[in-house]
């Protein structure tokens, strides 16, 4: 099965914004992200301990590439059961906020200082502390030449 999450949307994500979540749960959406995600957009549970957040264009594709998965497959079932149960609709109030349900919160680790990064088809929502762990470029040398082998170079 191809990845679900490479798609050929004309969405390009880019950046690392920091901000704080409130008391109730609610982020602010940085403009240069809300210009690209529309009116309403998708929120699910993420790889690496992370959100995920797509476009309603994007999140239907995704959808689209799941209808062919082998339901057989008892991963397929148990991913699809994780990620798709635990997705949200959501929308940005007139202050450019979201709410975030708090079993997505706590699958993030969110608390309080949040990262939302741009990564080309989609925005991640990290925990500052998660990010900083997950992002340390010691390695990168060894990064560029595993994406090298797979034909991707920068």
């Amino acid at each position: 099965m191809e990845n679900p999450f490479l798609l050929a949307g004309d969405f390009m994500f880019k950046g690392e914004y920091s901000h704080t979540l409130d008391a109730k749960g609610r982020l602010i959406i940085p403009s240069k992200f809300r210009e690209l995600l529309g009116d309403e957009f998708v929120v699910a549970k993420g790889l690496d301990g992370c959100l995920f957040v797509y476009p309603s264009e994007e999140w239907q594709a995704i959808e689209e590439r799941f209808r062919s998965a082998p339901q057989g497959a008892k991963d397929v079932r148990k991913f699809m059961r994780t990620f798709f149960a635990g997705a949200v609709d959501c929308e940005v109030d007139k202050q450019g906020r979201i709410l975030l349900p708090e079993k997505l919160r706590i699958h993030a680790g969110l608390d309080k200082d949040v990262i939302l990064a741009g990564v080309f088809n989609h925005i991640e929502i990290w925990s500052e502390e998660r990010w900083e762990e997950g992002t340390s470029y010691d390695d990168m040398d060894e990064m560029a030449e595993r994406m090298a082998e797979l034909g991707i170079s920068i």
